[in-house]
């Protein structure tokens, strides 16, 4: 299953960097991207899995830049 995510205020390319590997290193994540330029983090994985890997990729983002805000995409 595929999410797709804005990340409001992201502002630093070197922390776009390390929310993807850190993404990426999720148990149940088949792959992950965090695009600095448009602010968008795309994450595919495990459909019985995706709800925790949401989540905790959203801790991830919170310990990184906690001034970002997550939001789902549509």
């Amino acid at each position: 299953m595929k999410k797709s995510f804005k990340l409001e205020g992201l502002d630093c390319a070197n922390c776009a960097a390390k929310i993807e590997s850190a993404v990426k290193a999720l148990d149940g994540v088949t792959s992950a991207s965090v695009n600095f330029l448009t602010a968008k983090m795309l994450i595919e994985g495990d459909d019985a899995k995706i709800d925790g890997i949401v989540k905790t990729a959203g801790d991830i983002v919170k310990r990184l830049e906690p001034d970002v805000i997550v939001k789902v995409s549509v």
